[in-house]
């Protein structure tokens, strides 16, 4: 008994001597464990999703069908320096969490499956496939070099003092020498929110902010359809001719989910100002998507902008407009839009949860011709993550905004990369890139994918979450220009690459550092 009384003091001893796991190498080592999960992997009542996939952070697993005669199947993954690493499984589609922790990361790697008979042989090569086995989440990461507040007003002032912003205080027509006005919605809309925003948090500038906001708000009335149109009271999407506006597939149309940012865009200035002007703007958008709604609960993507008759048979992606009809219903009491939302989630869930086709539907990229899957993108992933919990998610749909978070993690973030011949990386990591058609990392993207991993933290209190957020957010006041306070759109670091600057993009940045101050104080 002695002896035992000894042996366990000598332990405990040892444990109180041994070095203790700070909080970055247990979040890393949590990391670590969860990539070993694929995403939404799929089997036989669920399609695969990932046959366009170029990289994964979580172990994936591919959809290589069985052959006869094997009753085994061996998975090879080799790195280019022709290291592998194999094991053995009874299905072909079996993820590769056996051997994906022991795969280094930032490798290129070639997967070969085999299918082995009872003796081992041989029997069939089942499939191939080459991805990139990307980094995971590695803390720590760069801090923010300032508050959130600070980055935050900082980009606020950067989009208020430019020419083409100051432009408005005298008048209702866009200076088109920022070529995104040419996007009305988005950019214009964005641009009524930024000064919204400024007129609240800097009380100074407030007068000439909402100076500001009410003339780019009258631009997008008056280019708004008529009340009696098929589209009453919808800005136009293009405007002008201008990058993607000239384009033939975007003349004299509009797509839907657009009209939603001007909608937004009122009612922030409704807020502010009181003036029911900008609350009946909001009021008939709604009331026309209410009208042009499929009978299954759909909207199209496009309308001809004139007629109001849908021009393509593509289908879109509708959490901006089920975001803003919620908006109306629970700030504004305007309950009549429940049913059309109700119907719109549920086409949602019907189509696009269930098929797991988290198609990107941009206005400066042609959404003809795509096969499912070939342009997935966190924009809408991660989005809809968090509308599902802001509205109240069931458990089950809790579960889905878990698994929409982490298909957006898994395919679109890079928490680093690799250096190139002259030691320098591409990319300002921790990043998101945009979509598979846009590689490119993006803030608003950043931004979409944080704010679904505070709101899957605020909702179950997962640390892990909550740093992988902090982490995306802290970068974008590394980007941020430290002497104009501009909020960086694109975040190559290339020479001589000139990153570009959407308003809506840097509005998305404002919200998100101002949400993210409420959580820590960049420590």
């Amino acid at each position: 008994m002695k002896k035992f009384v000894l042996s366990l003091a000598l332990i405990g001893a040892m444990v109180a001597c041994a070095p203790k796991k700070d909080a970055n190498q247990l979040l890393t080592e949590q990391a670590a464990a969860e990539y070993l999960v694929p995403v939404h992997p799929g089997n036989s009542e669920r399609p695969f999703w990932n046959g366009f996939s170029k990289k994964f952070i979580y172990a994936p697993a591919f959809d290589f069908k069985s052959v006869e005669c094997a009753v085994n199947y061996r998975f090879t993954a080799t790195a280019e320096d022709g290291q592998s690493w194999n094991f053995e499984a009874k299905c072909p589609q079996q993820s590769l969490a056996p051997i994906w922790n022991n795969i280094p990361q930032g490798t290129n790697v070639t997967l070969c499956v085999e299918g082995l008979n009872a003796a081992g042989e041989v029997v069939a090569t089942v499939g191939e496939r080459k991805f990139w086995r990307d980094y995971a989440f590695n803390p720590p990461y760069n801090g923010a070099v300032r508050s959130y507040r600070e980055a935050a007003i900082m980009g606020m002032l950067h989009v208020h003092k430019m020419p083409e912003i100051q432009h408005w205080l005298n008048s209702t027509e866009p200076d088109m020498n920022y070529n995104h006005n040419t996007y009305p919605c988005k950019i214009i809309g964005a641009t009524i929110q930024i000064e919204v925003l400024l007129a609240k948090t800097v009380p100074s500038y407030h007068d000439a902010a909402i100076a500001i906001a009410k003339n780019a708000a009258q631009f997008l009335m008056d280019q708004a359809r008529k009340p009696g149109d098929k589209l009453a009271y919808f800005p136009p999407t293009y405007y002008k001719d201008k990058a993607a506006s000239k384009f033939t597939w975007n003349l004299g149309r509009t797509m839907a989910m657009e009209a939603a940012s001007a909608g937004e865009a009122y009612l922030d200035l409704y807020d502010v100002t009181g003036e029911k002007i900008y609350l009946e703007q909001a009021i008939g958008i709604a009331n026309t998507y209410c009208n042009i709604q499929n009978e299954d609960g759909s909207w199209y993507i496009k309308y001809d902008f004139a007629s109001g008759e849908p021009v393509i048979e593509v289908k879109a992606m509708l959490h901006p407009l089920l975001r803003y009809f919620l908006r109306l219903e629970k700030s504004y009491g305007q309950s009549q839009y429940a049913e059309a939302r109700l119907r719109g989630e549920k086409w949602m869930h019907d189509h696009i949860l269930t098929s797991f086709d988290m198609t990107g539907q941009f206005e400066d990229v042609n959404v003809m011709g795509l096969a499912p899957y070939q342009n997935l993108t966190n924009c809408t992933a991660a989005p809809y993550a968090s509308y599902l919990i802001n509205r109240g998610a069931t458990e089950q749909e809790l579960a889905i905004a878990y698994e929409l978070t982490r298909f957006s993690e898994d395919q679109f973030v890079y928490w680093d990369c690799p250096v190139n011949a002259d030691g320098v990386k591409r990319d300002s990591c921790p990043c998101v890139f945009e979509q598979y058609k846009y590689q490119t990392p993006v803030d608003n993207s950043t931004c979409n994918v944080a704010h679904a991993m505070l709101d899957i933290y605020d909702q179950c209190g997962d640390e892990l979450m909550k740093a992988k957020a902090k982490a995306l957010v802290d970068n974008i006041t590394v980007v941020q220009c430290v002497n104009t306070g501009k909020l960086l759109t694109t975040w190559r670091l290339r020479y001589n690459y000139k990153p570009t600057f959407w308003a809506n993009c840097a509005y998305d940045s404002m919200l998100m550092l101002l949400r993210m101050e409420s959580y820590c104080d960049n420590k």
